[in-house]
């Protein structure tokens, strides 16, 4: 076969094959980060009512486009007291010199910016960029020289650029995460050698992945959070797929095959379902092409590109170590480690086996208890009041929310189209708008804490007001505001007026993702199972088989979505988890974790039930196989899992709100897939269908012709 004949070769050509690795590795690393493309964090792409709106913006209102920073002021004194003032003006006068800044709003000059006690004002400086394309380093020098966290009058900064320069892009975690893996791959193995085979070959396949997907940037644009998701889930994969071939490697020279011909053999069983694995993660991640997000696009070719690399890297670059290892492998032994547990793991088979029934049903309740906090799901998008308490921006989020009302800090802005244009004139408020009965309309709307004035484009072509909720952005009920003010009072005040208004702003740009989310996720569903779904079925010949992995696999997501609501949204634990408040989940969290977790899931599912599969196929009963399959997989499963889970839960000990909810949701379902699925319902549900697992609906000679060449397989594998 193909995978043993390459396998052979690396093996044989192992000094060209690791210098090819290094060269092409340090070229790919120096082209990629040397020019690297800009992420691009913007979701409200597409048709949606914001999209829209920001069109309307760009076209006709270029100096509000782009995001802005509110300056948040507190002043026990009163705000028009003369040294609030000063420092108000010193502050905005700092604001108007940094980059990208191209208007401010004095609390002094503009109606509604000073609550009604005299006591809170804010100022608001526009930009003509988007918070992802805004220098980190300017912003960051403005915090410095504008806050005041203390004293009569104090000073905050708020806004997404501000919570982007104030969230680390990186970290120490990651590195927790490897050590971590090192130290399960040493308690696996009890060798150093060993262990250090399947680490080195994930580096070399995530430091090609990473840099090819700098690269790819420039035609797909990706979030700034693509690199991070993508190392996770490369790391995880990139070490269980080399940590299964070089166990079946071991169990190969164990078996008396010399170091060529147990390459050879590794390659051609578990090397074999690596490729179907890593084939399935692929074909998952590329499911979110069904979202038609052009970011979410960005994200699943990142995260595909690091797996592919990593699966190359497991089927070339690991024969090649593993030909300058030979029988070493277990070299640098570490006294009390490596034992294989095999009698426990076959005790606790038979044992399910025993009570099929019993186990099945309590592993499915446990499951669907878990469950049940998702059907309670928010989403939405983290703002200021979702950042850890000693940042700049949860203060001014804070001293706003106190002044004005959490909706201070998510306006809707309401823009529209001027029908048949008019003369140029200066923007501002103060003449009469076409929009003017809108405006009023919307104040009055129940949940509307406030209205600013209408304003016209300079071209005249253009119109907009800033309507803000009573309920902040991560509040169920500014949904709802933002479909009423849409459905029902913008058509009621704008009929026969020939407006065409839409509603945006970042916080309506959040609720349109997340209602865009809602409408296609059961169409990524359906895309990802089905596909999934053909290639297990190709690999196991059996559809019996290939359901019961759909099945356990979304229950097993669902439990890890029930785990990740109750933490998250409802504060169990939050908070020694990392998460400062409770808040909705992030929208693109559960959209990312399905086609990870049901593509890392069947990774699981290939192993075990290729491993009975072969038993199988050689004779023994399918009771008998199950057994001896989960003997022999327990233990490089459980080591396999367990690196991930503590990769995955790395990431908790970083700032990021967002990328810390993946990473916990991510760990929680391996954890539960790698226990309670693979050790628990897939004997159980394999016992109970006894034979019937291998039904597969196919004309009675292609069965045949599958099983002659299952067959021949191994010793073509060891012969070629």
């Amino acid at each position: 076969m193909t995978l043993a004949r390459l396998a052979r070769f690396c093996h044989r050509r192992r000094w060209l094959t690791v210098a090819a690795w290094i060269a092409g590795t340090a070229a790919a690393l120096v082209v990629g980060f040397g020019f690297a493309a800009d992420p691009l964090n913007d979701f409200a792409g597409g048709d949606s009512e914001s999209a829209k709106a920001q069109e309307l913006l760009d076209d006709h209102f270029p100096e509000a486009s782009g995001d802005s920073i509110t300056l948040a002021i507190r002043a026990d004194g009163g705000v028009r007291a003369p040294q609030a003032q000063a420092r108000v003006r010193e502050a905005t006068e700092r604001m108007r010199r940094t980059p990208h800044v191209t208007s401010v709003t004095s609390p002094y000059t503009t109606p509604g910016q000073i609550s009604a006690d005299g006591r809170v004002a804010f100022a608001t400086a526009n930009l003509d960029v988007a918070s992802g394309d805004m220098p980190k380093g300017e912003v960051t020098k403005l915090i410095d020289d504008v806050r005041t966290a203390s004293g009569p009058v104090r000073l905050e900064l708020g806004g997404a650029v501000v919570d982007t320069a104030e969230t680390p892009g990186g970290g120490g975690s990651e590195g927790v995460g490897l050590l971590a893996a090192i130290v399960i791959l040493l308690v696996a193995f009890g060798s150093v050698l060993a262990m250090g085979l399947p680490i080195v070959t994930a580096l070399f396949g995530i430091g090609t992945g990473l840099a090819l997907i700098s690269l790819l940037g420039h035609l797909l644009p990706a979030p700034s959070f693509s690199p991070i998701v993508a190392a996770l889930i490369g790391l995880g994969v990139g070490i269980d797929y080399a940590l299964f071939i070089v166990t079946r490697y071991r169990e190969a020279l164990a078996s008396g095959e010399d170091p060529e011909d147990a390459t050879v053999t590794a390659a051609a069983t578990a090397g074999r379902a690596v490729l179907f694995a890593g084939t399935t993660v692929v074909i998952a991640l590329m499911g979110l092409f069904v979202m038609q997000q052009r970011l979410l696009n960005g994200v699943a070719v990142a995260a595909g590109a690091t797996v592919l690399m990593t699966m190359l890297a497991a089927v070339t670059l690991l024969p090649a170590l593993l030909g300058f290892t030979g029988r070493a492998i277990d070299r640098f032994k570490v006294p009390g480690l490596g034992r294989t547990g095999r009698p426990m793991a076959e005790r606790w088979a038979r044992g399910v086996q025993r009570h099929p029934v019993a186990a099945g049903l309590a592993a499915a309740a446990l499951l669907l208890v878990l469950a049940v906090p998702a059907l309670s799901m928010r989403l939405s998008l983290p703002d200021s009041s979702t950042q850890p308490h000693d940042t700049t921006g949860y203060a001014a989020s804070r001293i706003l929310a106190d002044g004005f009302g959490p909706g201070t800090a998510a306006p809707l802005v309401l823009v529209a189209e001027l029908p048949g244009g008019g003369p140029p004139r200066a923007a501002g408020p103060g003449a009469p708008s076409p929009l003017g009965p809108l405006e009023r309309a919307v104040r009055g709307t129940p949940g509307v804490a406030g209205v600013q004035p209408p304003m016209t484009s300079r071209d005249g072509r253009a119109a907009l007001f800033i309507a803000y909720p009573k309920s902040g952005a991560q509040d169920e009920a500014t949904p709802r505001l933002v479909h009423e003010i849409r459905d029902e009072v913008v058509p009621r005040a704008t009929a026969g007026t020939g407006l065409r208004v839409h509603v945006g702003g970042p916080n309506a740009g959040s609720i349109d993702f997340a209602d865009d989310v809602a409408e296609r996720l059961p169409w990524l569903i359906a895309v990802v199972v089905g596909l999934s779904l053909l290639l297990l079925v190709a690999l196991v010949r059996s559809l019996t088989v290939a359901l019961q992995a759909a099945v356990m696999n979304l229950l097993s997501i669902a439990a890890a979505y029930g785990v990740l609501t109750a933490v998250v949204q409802w504060g169990w634990a939050g908070r020694v988890l990392g998460f400062p408040v409770e808040m909705p989940v992030t929208t693109w969290v559960p959209l990312m974790m399905f086609p990870i977790l049901f593509g890392l899931s069947m990774d699981y599912e290939v192993f075990l039930v290729s491993r009975i599969r072969e038993f199988y196929e050689d004779g023994v009963a399918t009771r008998e196989a199950v057994a001896r399959g989960l003997t022999r997989t327990a233990r490089v499963i459980t080591a396999a899992a367990a690196i991930m889970v503590m990769v995955f839960l790395s990431v908790l000990l970083g700032a990021d709100v967002q990328v810390k909810q993946i990473g916990l949701g991510l760990g929680v379902a391996i954890l539960i897939d790698a226990t309670v699925v693979r050790l628990v319902l897939v004997p159980a549900l394999m016992e109970l269908f006894g034979d019937a697992n291998w039904w597969l609906p196919l004309p009675r000679s292609l069965r045949a012709r599958g099983s002659r060449r299952a067959a021949a397989r191994p010793a073509r594998a060891k012969g070629d």
